[in-house]
């Protein structure tokens, strides 16, 4: 015999998720700020291995002009770069937007039209299936045979010397006549 115990969920009074609630909040936080924290010492280490530290004393008047026109063409170059990447995607985004106005365009050619929901009873759409089947049914039937008669067509018209031959004199006249009738 199998005994089956079912452990009852507590549920928390509003004091006690209010408490829970506010410890979580406190816990982000904190680590947050710490995330912050770590963020701002790898901006740091990763600037002074990129930028060495400038040493302006000792330097002439006209050391220190040398050293600001290097520092302004390196500044020019880094704004040409900045000016290409800017034109670049500018012209990206056109031709996103272009292609997008095309979608939309082609989306629009082919509109859905709504179906609206028709309330019948159960007989009701019972009978309509079976009529739906019974018409692809028939349908389906009455192509084959027009196929048939197309193709059987297309074989007569073929050769013309044949015709000619069969319609000359007094039996092709009576042909055509029963042909009309």
């Amino acid at each position: 015999m199998t005994c089956i115990v079912f452990q009852k969920q507590t549920k928390y009074t509003a004091t006690r998720r209010l408490l829970l609630k506010s410890k979580l909040l406190k816990a982000a936080t904190s680590m947050l700020a710490a995330e912050i924290e770590q963020n701002k010492r790898e901006r740091e280490d990763a600037l002074n291995e990129r930028v060495p530290p400038l040493n302006l004393s000792g330097l002439s008047a006209k050391e220190l002009q040398e050293l600001c026109k290097e520092l302004h063409r390196k500044i020019d170059i880094v704004d040409e770069a900045c000016y290409d990447l800017e034109m670049k995607v500018a012209k990206n985004e056109k031709e996103i937007q272009s292609l997008t106005q095309k979608i939309w365009e082609m989306k629009g050619t082919k509109q859905r039209t709504k179906l609206k929901k028709v309330k019948k009873s159960h007989d009701a759409k019972l009978d309509a299936l079976t009529e739906f089947k019974m018409s692809a049914k028939s349908d389906f039937k009455a192509n084959l045979k027009t196929v048939k008669k197309e193709d059987e067509k297309k074989e007569e018209v073929t050769d013309w010397r044949k015709n000619v031959e069969a319609m000359s004199g007094m039996e092709g006249r009576k042909k055509l006549f029963d042909a009309g009738q």
